[in-house]
This record gives structure tokens, sequence and C-alpha cells, in this order.
């Protein structure tokens, strides 16, 4: 169960930054072999500067890949920007306080044998082209389209060209945006498609009657009208049980599937959560419950309220939640929705934030021998919005054992 919807809402550690390193490197025309640039990142389609408020590493440190260098905000999210790879930050570019055009390097980082004169170099054009204030031209960004299956109507975005076919679906009143922080990290090697369900987003808000079975066979047409024969489900939540669904249904359709916090495994969910936030129309009444999806609280900022206010208040969101509702929770507040029975062959990656007080981690106890398990510190029920860096991981996992099984 998600909730978290809009463009550039929510909060963002970790970062698809190692992908987008390696994607934007080139553009800089300062890394030498050897020398990563530290880039910042775009967090959201509209954004061109973001501003460093921290420094959390310095000059001379050793960090390994995915340790956290520096706080950055926008005028949308804030979020810590993670070490594309292993090395010594041996430049920090720009410095706390200031402000840095999107694509640009911010710091560098290399093993300690890279010559000083090489890193000068580097540092002194990372500084020009920071001076100019430009953004680096942007590479093509995701192509937005629907496809139409039957009277249903679905929005999604795509990024990459690899061979591979990810597709992610998200969970309770999320929508494809939610997984901006780690899409752009897998289609650095593969096509990703992230999807909007019935319900949510720009998508039809009919949702049938709501199962998983429904929502599954929307998964599955989208496969069919894009002309994909298989593909890797990455499901977030509710998208969890609907992937577990398609690939029950469909197996022959389901190459991999990587779960997160999926729902409908084990008994315990927070229904005063899903009540909550359903029938919340009001900042005041919609904020508490949001809280209860982070592991840091903070992460609830306004805009991320009221995008999820402004969902929630277009014609038909209402009635599909409250129907969404009753296949999640049953009258007495006991889960209803139960997919431990559905059988798949697809290899399985099963990912929880172990702060998670929506669908908790004890959960992971039913996808005991059927699923890789991994429980994820410093992380509650948006793991692909707070360490978004071991959902790309657990992907790529899947992805890796879905190869192997292939193989003759």
């Amino acid at each position: 169960m998600e909730a978290v919807t809009g463009a550039e809402s929510g909060s963002r550690t970790g970062a698809e930054s190692g992908g987008q390193a390696g994607a934007e490197s080139g553009s800089q025309g300062s890394a030498d072999p050897g020398i990563t640039p530290v880039i910042m990142p775009k967090w959201g389609l509209s954004m061109r500067t973001g501003k460093i408020t921290e420094w959390l590493a310095a000059e001379g440190d050793t960090v390994d890949e995915g340790d956290a260098l520096a706080e950055i905000d926008t005028d949308k999210i804030a979020g810590t920007l993670e070490a594309p790879s292993g090395g010594v930050l041996r430049r920090i570019v720009a410095p706390a306080g200031g402000a840095a055009p999107v694509g640009r390097a911010i710091a560098l980082i290399a093993p300690a044998d890279v010559p000083d004169a090489e890193i000068d170099r580097a540092a002194a054009d990372a500084r020009d082209q920071l001076a100019r204030g430009e953004p680096a031209d942007d590479e093509e960004g995701p192509l937005t389209g629907t496809v139409q299956l039957g009277d249903t109507v679905l929005a999604y975005a795509t990024s990459g060209t690899g061979e591979q076919q990810v597709v992610l679906v998200h969970g309770f009143g999320g929508d494809k945006n939610s997984w901006l922080f780690v899409r752009e990290a897998l289609a650095a090697r593969h096509t990703v498609h992230a999807l909007d369900l019935p319900g949510h987003g720009a998508s039809t808000k009919d949702v049938g009657d709501g199962g998983p079975g429904t929502l599954a066979s929307a998964v599955t047409g989208f496969l069919d009208v894009l002309g994909i024969a298989r593909a890797h489900l990455v499901g977030h939540s509710l998208g969890g049980a609907v992937s577990v669904a398609a690939a029950a249904s469909a197996p022959e359709r389901v190459a991999s599937l990587t779960l997160i916090a999926p729902a409908g495994f084990g008994p315990d969910v927070n229904a005063a959560y899903l009540r909550g936030f359903a029938a919340a129309g009001t900042r005041r009444a919609l904020r508490p419950h949001l809280s209860a999806l982070f592991a840091d609280e903070a992460r609830v900022t306004r805009q991320l309220v009221d995008d999820l206010l402004r969902y929630k208040r277009l014609d038909g969101v209402d009635h599909a939640l409250a129907t969404l509702l009753t296949t999640l929770i049953d009258e007495d507040d006991a889960p209803a929705l139960d997919v431990t029975e559905l059988r798949t062959s697809a290899p399985t990656v099963a990912l929880w934030g172990r702060e998670d007080r929506v669908i908790p981690a004890s959960n992971a106890a039913s996808l005991k021998g059927r699923a890789e398990v991994r429980l994820v510190d410093g992380a509650g029920h948006m793991p692909h919005m707070e360490t978004p860096g071991e959902v790309v991981a657990a992907v790529e996992r899947a992805i890796a054992d879905s190869d192997t099984k292939s193989a003759p």
C-alpha cells in the first residue's frame, strides 16, 4: 500500500546516481580515465538545479559505492546523494550552501594513485561547467504514453533501450512516478516501463472488482499491446500482489519477480493507515497517516501531502480507493488479500524495510522457501524512495537468477 504520487513528490536517499553518473559523465568533458564524477542528480522532470545543503564526506575520505556523500535540496524534494562508485573523494567541486545545475559534476572520486595533476585538471573543467550555470544536455527522457485495453486506458512511462524488459507496478494510492529514484538506474541497462494501474495516476479510474486478478490482467494486457513476450515484474505493496497474480496466471510472460513489501503475504497489516489514507480529504487529516510510510517521518513534506490531495480529489478516485480497500482488509480490519496460494516458477527476490509500519517485515516469513528475502535497514514501507540502491540491487539479482535459470 503505497500512497505516494506526483511527478516530483517525496524524498529520496540513496541514488540511481551510479547509473546517472555513468550515463552522463561523458557530457562533462572533464572525467579522465579512473576519475568518477559525482553528478548533481535530476530528481524530477522539471528540476534544473539542486542546492548542496551539507557534505557528509570530506576530501580525502575513502568511500564505498552507495555511501552517503551530500544532502541535496530542490524546490520539491530533499534527499541524500550516494557515491556512484568506490574510491577516494579527491575533490569537492561545489561547496555546501551553493546551487549546482543538474547533470554537472559536484565532486570527483578516484583511486589514490591517480596523480593530483589529473584531478586538478578534471576539477578545473568541472568548475568551468558549474560557472556557466547550465544543466547538462538532457539525454532522451522517458517516453510517456497510453495503451487501450477495452474500456480501460493505462498510462505509462518508458526509459532505456536494453534487451531485458522491466515493468514497475506501484502500490495502493501510488503511480508511475513513485519509481523515479530507481527507474533511471535500471534504465541504464534495461528497458523499463512504469505503469499507472487502473484507479491511479493518469489511467482510467474504474478498477472493476479491485481484485489482484483484475489488476494483473491489466499488466499482462499492457505486455500484449507493447508486444513484450516476457518481462521482469517489480511490484510494491499492492503491486507486489498484482505481480504475483500475473506470474501465476501467465507464467510464460514473467521472467522474474521482485517484490517490495508485497501485500497478500502474512497476517500483519496496518488497517488504520489504509482506512485513514482512503478517507482523508484535507492536509491535516492526511499528513499523520503518511508518516507511517517512512522510517524517517521528516520525509513527509508539504509538497508530498499536496500532491496526494490533488490525486485524491480527481473524479472517480474515492470510489476506486474504496473498492480496492475492500480487497485489502475486511470489516474487522483483518487482511482480506491472500496470494500465498498462487504458485509461480519465476525466480523471486523479496525486499522489506525493517521499519515498515504498513506491511511489517514480519510477513516475510510467509515467503520462506519461495523467495530470496532481503531486509533493509533505514527503510520503512517505501524502500524504493528511501534506499533505492537496495531495490536496484534486488531487481538486478532477480534478473541474474532468471538468466541463470534460462541458460542451456
